[in-house]
């Protein structure tokens, strides 16, 4: 008995150690203190489409204009409510990619950038009043992350080319028990939800069309296989430790 319980003890210590494989990031061993590595990975910009919420605010001189189009006066405690708040003063894209604004009226906006909404709005606002500058923001870039992490939820990102290691590290980063090789991206498109499997220590990760993060993905990280298996061994050595008590008692009584 005291032979299986030292094999357990020790395989247990062979099954707790994790090497650096396991847990860097992007490893490539081109990448030295002496020169950066250079790596093409141009953002495409994102489009706009049905269910986006966005934040349209005209800036102006003139104090009866600057919330023309704001739904919630910026100096009012509603405006410090956090992304809800934004949120529900927002304007929302319809089913037919439109949004209806005071003075201009109806605009279809589905398909531009943030920045080509801007201009647009600009041009039509520019045809009732002189001396203001629109400002267009997406509300709801919103990302979840599920799994291996340290504070898994959803949370809001204000960078519309923010990339999946910042979505990870607003969840705190991965555990140890979270497989860096096994990311799993969730991502909503107009026929349906894509998944693609990532892996973290490849270092063509940032040349993954996948790398930069789309409103509404979700981010899931597998359980890492060694962590399983070093669980599974605290469970078998603590059965085995009340066999091997058992017995000794039972040896001992008799």
């Amino acid at each position: 008995m005291r032979r299986i319980i030292y094999a357990i003890l020790l395989l247990c210590c062979a099954t707790s150690c994790m090497s650096n494989r396991e847990l860097a990031y992007m490893q490539n061993d081109r990448y030295n203190t002496s020169s950066p590595v250079s790596v093409a990975n141009g953002p495409k910009p994102y489009r706009l489409q049905a269910n986006d919420v966005l934040s349209v605010k005209v800036q102006s001189e003139q104090p009866e204009l600057s919330n023309l189009f704001n739904v919630v006066d910026p100096g009012s405690n509603m405006a410090f409510g956090g992304p809800s708040a934004l949120y529900m003063s927002g304007y929302t894209i319809d089913a037919a990619g439109n949004i209806t604004l005071p003075t201009i009226g109806k605009l279809k906006i589905a398909g531009l950038t943030s920045t080509e909404t801007q201009d647009l709005i600009q041009q039509n606002l520019n045809k009732y009043l002189v001396g203001t500058t629109v400002i267009v923001k997406l509300l709801s870039f919103k990302v979840s992350v599920l799994g291996g992490v340290r504070n898994p939820g959803y949370y809001y990102v204000y960078n519309e080319q923010a990339n999946i290691l910042e979505g990870l590290s607003l969840a705190g980063d991965l555990t140890q028990a979270g497989d860096r090789r096994r990311v799993k991206l969730i991502r909503q498109t107009a026929g349906g939800s894509e998944v693609i499997m990532l892996d973290l220590t490849d270092p063509n990760l940032v040349q993954s069309p996948y790398y930069y993060l789309m409103p509404n993905d979700v981010i899931y990280i597998d359980p890492l296989r060694t962590q399983l298996k070093r669980e599974n061994l605290v469970v078998v050595t603590a059965l085995l430790g009340v066999i091997s008590t058992g017995v000794l008692l039972l040896n001992y009584f008799r």
